[in-house]
């Protein structure tokens, strides 16, 4: 936006052609919000992010729900807005090497997931899912996680085929703080 126009106090928006740089044919998607990842930059190999996640404040690491052998959290990349991942604390990379405690509470997490992300953004549907290993398309394959994507009817658009973009149409923060707070208490 410009100053304030000759004697009058309204404001304006500029055109990219008239920005000092030559114009392009590019539009241009601004995310601030993702300066935070890039500046922190990718976490060393050795460094599993599913096991330092429940080390830092619920908040930092974007933790929605913590269990007693897994927990919920946002996606750093995600697909959609309120797109969670359920990660056990132990470290292990399939679900064929999860205990039936893990399995049964990596399910309800699940459940419970759906429940709060459809009563909280009224999605029309959901993609489940777990990648198991490289190959299959897992980005963090040494750790197991199950990804829960809320979808919406209108949610699929030209961006990620033409421009290689996802609009996104909230920040992470006010996601996980609207899922954490519809999120049940546990039942003791």
């Amino acid at each position: 936006m410009t100053g304030q126009e000759a004697g009058g106090d309204e404001l304006r928006l500029e055109a990219s052609g008239e920005f000092a740089a030559a114009p392009d044919a590019f539009q241009r998607l601004w995310t601030p919000h993702r300066m935070v990842y890039i500046q922190q930059g990718e976490p060393e190999s050795h460094e599993c992010p599913f096991c330092r996640a429940p080390e830092r404040s619920d908040e930092d690491a974007l933790i929605v729900a913590r269990g007693r052998t897994a927990y919920a959290l946002l996606n750093l990349y995600p697909y959609n807005s309120g797109h969670l991942l359920v990660c056990p604390y132990r470290h292990i990379a399939t679900y064929d090497q999860a205990t039936p405690e893990e399995v049964a509470e990596i399910g309800e997490l699940t459940q419970i997931a759906m429940r709060v992300i459809r009563s909280v953004s009224r999605c029309d549907g959901f993609n489940l899912g777990m990648n198991q290993g490289r190959i299959a398309g897992a980005g963090i394959s040494e750790h197991l996680h199950q990804h829960v994507v809320p979808r919406w009817s209108s949610d699929a658009n030209f961006f990620p085929i033409i421009a290689k973009t996802k609009a996104l149409p909230q920040l992470l923060g006010e996601v996980r703080q609207a899922i954490a707070e519809a999120w049940p208490s546990p039942v003791e």
